[in-house]
Parts: C-alpha cells; sequence; structure tokens
C-alpha cells in the first residue's frame, strides 16, 4: 500500500483528434478548363488584373455582369478567405471603336450645323442607305445581321417622312425642327458615310481624347451606383505609351516581332514553334479564325493594305502606323498608336511584374484578345506562365441575344437602375454561376425581388424577437429540443456555404443554403411561438448575423449594422431603427392597448380608426404593424415603397376577389334565370326548335329520326325520353307556382 501510495502519479497521453479535411479553394480556370487548386506564388498575396472597359458609350448590363461578377470573387478573396489582393483594372482610351465613334460624333454634328435644306439631307440619307444595305446583305453574323435591319428599318420610315416634308415644302420654322429630328433617326447611316468620306481630314488630337475621358466618368458613376469597389490600381493606356514602345522593342528583339510599312506584327508562327512557347492557350481551336482576328485587331485595321503587310494571316498589330484622321505618337516606326491587345499586357506588365495570380475578363475576350496578351507578356519575359489562373465571366443575354454596345443591343445601368436597386442586381448575379450565360429578364428579377423580401422579413421578425428579448442573465434561456434542432441546421449550413465557396465561389449555392437557414429559422419561430413560448433570442441572433455578414462580403449590404439591410436617414447615416422605433413601438402599445378596451366595451368605430392608422397612415411613414390574434403586435419599418406597393397589390387582390365574387352572383342569377325559363318551355316543345338534328317527331314531340332522315336508336329514343319526362316535372313545377300565385 505505501509503495502504491508514494509511486508518483502523472497525465496519461494525450491524443491529438484526426478532425475533418481543411477547407481548400479551387477556382474554374480557363487555361485548363477545370477547377484547380488556387495557390498564390506568394503566400496570401493575390496579383489580379481584370479587363476593364472601352470607354466610348453608355456601361450597359452585359458590363455589370462582368464588374459585379469580379467585384463579389474580388470581395470573397479578400473578406472571405483573407488573401491580401492588389487589384489593378485598365481603362482603354486608344481603340479603333473610339476613334470612329469620336470621328463620327464630331463630323455629325458639324453636319447638323450645316444643315441648309432637306433636299441635301434626302441624298446624303439615301446614299448612306445603300451602302449599309450593301453592308447588311454581306453580313453573316446573325446577331449584326439583325441589328443592321434594325438601324434600316427604322432609316426607311425617316426616310419616308423626309420625302414628304421636302415634297410639300412645309413652313420654315416647322420643317426645321422635323428635318432636325429626321436627321438624329439617320444618325447611323449618316454617320458612316460621313465617316468614310472626311474621316481622313480630323487632326484635332483633343476629338479623341475627350470622347473617352467622358465616357470613363460616366463609368465610374455607374459602378459606384451598383457598389462596385474601384481597382487598386488604374491603368489608361494614354499614359502609358511610352511602356508600350519599350515593350515593343523588346519583343522584337526576343526574336517574335517585326515590323513592317511603319506597324509591328507579332509573329504567331515564330513564338508557337519555340520550345518554352504555345500560342492561344485559351482556345487552341480557334486558331485561324480569320473572322476573329479581324474582329480583334478593330474595324479600322483590316483593310487590304493591312493584311499584305503581314507576314501571316495569323499575325497581329502591337503597334499600328497611324492613318490619317486617328491620333498619333512618335515612335521607332514612325507615328502610330498601340494594337489592342498589347495595351494590357504592358500595363498589367508595369504594375504587377512578370507572373499574375489571377486575370479576369468577359468569356468573349478569350480569343484573341487574351491568347494574344499571353503570347506578347510571354514573349516579352520569355517564361511560360504570365498568368496562373484566368477566369472568365458568362455572357449575359437579352432575349436569348447577346448583349453589346457594338451590335446596340443593350440595357444601360441607368436604366436598370430606374426600375431596380443596386443591392436587388447584385442579388440576380448572386444567385447564378458567374462564369455561366445569365438570360437578363423580368423573371430573373423577380427571383431576386423575392430574394431579397425573403430575407428582410427575417431580419425585420429577428429585430422583433430581440427587442423584446429578456435583459440581462434572464437572456440565456434553456436549449430544448427544438433549439438543438435549428443550432444543428445552423452548422449545417455554415458548412454548406463554406463548401460552396470553396467550390469555385459558388454563390449560387451559398445562398441557396443560407436561403434553407431562413427557412428553418422560420419554422421554429413559429412553431414556439405557436406553443406559447420564447424563442431564443441569441440563437436567432447568431444566425441572423451569420446571413448579414455573409450578405456583407458578397457586397450586398454596406454599413455597419449588425443584423438585416441597413435603413439610413439621408446623408448624415443616422441609424433609423435605432432613432425611431422606441416612438413607434410605444405607439404600437398604446394601440394595443386602445383596441383591447374598444373590443371589451364593442366600439366598433375605434377598432376601425386603429386598422386605418395600420393600414393607410403607417405605411406612409415605413412603418408596418402586424397584429396577432392574442399576441402583441409585430413593429417593422419596411422601406416606405415597399410598403405602399404592397399596399396597392393588397388592393388589387382585394378588388380581386370582389370582382371574382361578383361573377359569382352573376353566374348564379344567370343559372337560375335560366333555370326558370326551362320551366316554362311545354315537353311538347322541347326539341321542336333542334330541326338541324332531327326531321321527324311523334305525337308527344320526341323525335324519332335523325336530320338525314334514319329512325333513332332505341337508346337514342330512351336518353330522349327520359329529358322529356324530366322537362315535364319541371314544366308541372311552373304551372302549379303559377296557380298558387294567382
Amino acid at each position: 500500500m505505501a509503495a502504491t501510495a508514494s509511486k508518483k502519479r502523472c497525465q496519461p497521453p494525450w491524443q491529438q483528434p484526426t478532425g475533418s479535411k481543411k477547407s481548400e479553394l479551387y477556382l474554374y480556370n480557363s487555361l485548363t478548363r477545370k477547377k484547380e487548386l488556387f495557390v498564390p506564388q506568394n503566400g496570401k498575396q493575390v496579383l489580379w488584373y481584370s479587363c476593364g472597359p472601352t470607354v466610348y458609350d453608355a456601361s450597359h448590363m452585359g458590363h455589370a455582369r462582368s464588374y459585379i461578377s469580379f467585384d463579389i470573387l474580388r470581395r470573397v478573396l479578400s473578406k472571405y478567405f483573407n488573401y491580401d489582393v492588389l487589384y489593378c483594372m485598365n481603362i482603354t482610351d486608344i481603340d479603333d471603336k473610339i476613334i470612329k465613334r469620336a470621328r463620327q460624333n464630331h463630323l455629325f454634328e458639324d453636319y447638323k450645323k450645316g444643315i441648309q435644306n432637306g433636299s441635301s439631307v434626302l441624298e446624303d440619307v439615301k446614299q448612306g442607305q445603300a451602302k449599309f444595305q450593301d453592308k447588311m446583305e454581306k453580313e453573316t453574323d446573325p446577331d449584326k445581321k439583325n441589328m443592321l435591319e434594325r438601324i434600316l428599318k427604322k432609316v426607311a420610315t425617316a426616310l419616308t417622312e423626309l420625302e414628304t416634308l421636302v415634297n410639300n415644302k412645309t413652313g420654315d420654322s416647322e420643317c426645321k425642327t422635323t428635318l432636325q429630328r429626321l436627321v438624329e433617326e439617320c444618325r447611323d447611316v449618316l454617320a458612316d458615310e460621313l465617316d468614310a468620306k472626311s474621316g481622313h481630314t480630323i487632326t484635332d488630337n483633343s476629338i479623341f481624347s475627350s470622347l473617352p475621358k467622358y465616357w470613363e466618368e460616366q463609368y465610374h458613376t455607374d459602378m459606384t451606383a451598383i457598389n462596385v469597389l474601384p481597382a487598386d490600381v488604374l491603368t489608361r493606356v494614354s499614359e502609358y505609351i511610352p511602356e508600350v514602345i519599350d515593350y515593343v522593342k523588346k519583343i522584337i528583339d526576343n526574336g517574335y516581332a517585326y515590323e513592317s510599312n511603319g506597324s509591328v506584327y507579332f509573329s504567331v508562327a515564330t513564338f508557337d514553334n519555340a520550345d518554352d512557347h504555345s500560342y492561344a492557350k485559351l482556345v487552341p481551336e480557334a486558331v485561324g479564325d480569320s473572322k476573329a482576328l479581324q474582329e480583334g485587331e478593330g474595324d479600322l485595321s483590316i483593310g487590304q493594305d493591312r493584311l499584305d503587310e503581314k507576314k501571316s494571316q495569323n499575325d497581329f498589330a502591337v503597334w499600328k502606323a497611324s492613318k490619317p484622321g486617328e491620333p498619333a505618337w512618335d515612335s521607332p516606326w514612325g507615328k502610330g498608336r498601340p494594337g489592342w491587345h498589347i495595351e494590357c499586357s504592358v500595363m498589367a506588365s508595369c504594375i504587377l511584374g512578370e507572373s499574375l495570380d489571377i486575370h479576369t475578363g468577359g468569356y468573349d475576350l478569350r480569343f484573341p484578345h487574351h491568347d494574344n496578351e499571353l503570347a506578347q507578356a510571354e514573349a516579352y519575359y520569355c517564361n511560360d506562365h504570365w498568368v496562373r489562373y484566368f477566369l472568365h465571366s458568362g455572357h449575359l443575354t437579352i432575349a436569348g441575344c447577346k448583349m453589346s454596345k457594338s451590335l446596340k443591343n443593350f440595357i444601360t445601368i441607368k436604366d436598370a437602375l430606374d426600375k431596380h436597386t443596386s443591392r436587388q442586381l447584385r442579388l440576380m448575379f448572386l444567385l447564378h454561376s458567374w462564369k455561366d450565360t445569365l438570360d437578363y429578364s423580368d423573371n430573373t428579377m423577380e427571383n431576386a425581388i423575392q430574394y431579397e423580401k425573403f430575407l428582410n422579413e427575417f431580419f425585420l421578425n429577428v429585430k422583433d424577437v430581440l427587442r423584446n428579448a429578456a435583459a440581462g442573465p434572464e437572456k440565456f434561456l434553456k436549449w430544448n429540443e427544438a433549439e438543438m434542432k435549428l443550432s444543428e441546421q445552423f452548422q449545417q449550413v455554415k458548412a454548406a456555404v463554406d463548401q460552396a465557396l470553396c467550390d469555385s465561389i459558388d454563390t449560387k449555392s451559398a445562398m441557396e443554403a443560407m436561403r434553407e437557414a431562413v427557412s428553418q429559422s422560420n419554422i421554429y419561430i413559429r412553431d414556439i411561438k405557436a406553443n406559447k413560448l420564447t424563442p431564443n433570442s441569441i440563437l436567432l441572433r447568431n444566425i441572423a448575423v451569420f446571413l448579414t455578414d455573409m450578405l456583407k462580403v458578397f457586397g450586398a449590404i454596406e454599413g455597419d449594422e449588425l443584423i438585416g439591410f441597413p435603413m439610413s436617414s439621408g446623408d448624415n447615416n443616422t441609424n433609423l431603427e435605432e432613432t425611431v422605433m422606441p416612438y413607434v413601438e410605444a405607439f404600437a402599445e398604446f394601440r394595443d392597448n386602445v383596441r383591447q378596451v374598444a373590443r371589451e366595451q364593442k366600439v366598433v368605430e375605434v377598432l376601425k380608426l386603429c386598422d386605418q392608422v395600420r393600414d393607410d397612415v403607417l405605411p406612409e411613414l415605413g412603418v408596418r404593424l402586424e397584429d396577432h390574434e392574442g399576441q402583441r403586435t409585430v413593429v417593422k419599418l419596411v422601406d416606405k415603397e415597399i410598403l405602399l406597393k404592397e399596399r396597392e397589390q393588397m388592393q388589387k387582390l382585394a378588388e380581386e376577389k370582389q370582382r371574382k365574387k361578383e361573377e359569382a352572383k352573376q353566374k348564379e342569377r344567370e343559372r337560375q334565370a335560366a333555370k326558370e325559363a326551362q320551366k316554362r318551355i311545354p315537353p311538347s316543345e322541347l326539341f321542336s326548335k333542334e330541326t338541324d338534328k332531327y326531321s321527324a317527331f311523334d305525337a308527344k314531340g320526341i323525335p324519332s329520326h335523325d336530320a338525314k332522315g334514319e329512325p333513332l336508336s332505341n337508346k337514342q329514343i330512351k336518353k330522349l325520353t327520359k329529358a322529356y319526362d324530366q322537362q315535364e316535372k319541371l314544366y308541372k313545377e311552373f304551372l302549379n307556382s303559377q296557380q298558387d300565385k294567382n
């Protein structure tokens, strides 16, 4: 015993838990066309370049598709996965499209100022129309052909009116106003014709810079409106001309480009034949696609003279000799300007160096733009890994057709924001995969609106629970089976969200998991209240905070609101809920007491006034009162516009219900009237008017032969006799009722 007692005790061995597999982020990489484990090159730092807009027109929802999607990805990487992201984006302010649009705008405005009479305009429009018609007939792309047909149809209508105007020689003031309107309607064909005739005469470089400067400003305004974070670094092509020239020089020195007639072309064959290089990594099957290559070169750079300068039709311009009517900079090869593809290679390299972690852009940029970017940069650095992960956002279509400025088939971001909020647009994208095609329609927007409403109602319900929860230690309620079940479901939702985001940032699945958390919580609240119990405010708060935090990660909620969508008053960001709610709740409690007394004393008018305050007055102030039998009134602060729409919908539903009720009454009256009219028919006359069916009748008036004179079968006669007997009974009832009246 003594020996045992004296033996020194020690801690038993400890076993480390095996745990579950650590979550790892996979991204769909266009370079491999599959999901790859994301491994940044330098710890938690992520070097990210994103292709920005070519600023020559208004930003549209197709742009929003890319920029909101990439904003979501960027936020998730930064705020959820805690990567240190350096996000660089370019502004393309030198491009064939910009040059052509700037010239057309300038020439068209000058043309309008110089209009003397309708006859000259008529002749100009007809010339432009003929060339446009020829262009349309040669076009093979169905979307572009459709666009040209729409323009020509519009011009044809305007041309008819213009001819009438010229022939009638309407009064000067009226004629001038109408003429200016018709010229605007023919803008596309006139601008094209003017540019073809006089585009080469433009020499003022400010004409080419003012257009992109204006549209860049509009672009930034739009991005702020849809809550897209600004880039850490913003580059403009016009600010990087010296760097472009140096870059091109080195590519030539490395043997992958050549000068020809003042332009410099990238030699695709030389690059592709090198042992350590491969051309068209993204879309190898597109090599030799002359249509895509021409689009990549630009409208002003696809003439036969340009094609003849190349050693191969697959080669592309990295520096273009400027023609008359184009902006130009001095270079070792003469006056010229950058090719489109070289711009991104240079600017991304200047900021992010010889190897990027992530490069993003629209799906349609894969070939030739991004493939050419890769080739240029890898030719410059003599490496084969300028981009590690290429992410491409899916198309946005409208009525099944790709949304595009060049196709004149787009809805501007400003127009979209006139109909829906920035949050609703973002929710629409969150509810779909960032890399798949999405059709922008009323249906997709309605799904986003309903999702927002579903979440908002949950947040309001939780806030109500929290406002009425016990304070101090009493708020810690015992967990019963319902709480255990909800907590387990909550843990499963969090795991599902994490799994979805690790799976190439699958926000669609993450949002569905979050929806499930709301549904489960709503069931819990319903069941607890049905049993006259108190909901566990801490558990519900944790769920609501998690959902709010995820929406903040996605950029769907801005601000410091702990739970739910913020409600701020004015520009000073005053928390409306904290300020107003104590007063509204005091009023709601007073109203509850008034209703209780009115019920007890059966004062109906007072109850009607209480309903009127709830239904008519408070919605105008952004307050919703929800009365529940045997429970206190629930108070919710909701956007005034939402409440007014709800009230309008309820009124419509009530009117529809009343209309259907009246229709049912009318049908019943008609049925009774028809029944009464039927009773008045003597049985002998029941079939007498159906001569199209029957040709002979017996003594009672029951048909015996059909319309062709053929005898009726026994079965048919039996059926008709039964109808006769029933009518005889009804007619007797009618005669008896008449006798009773007499």
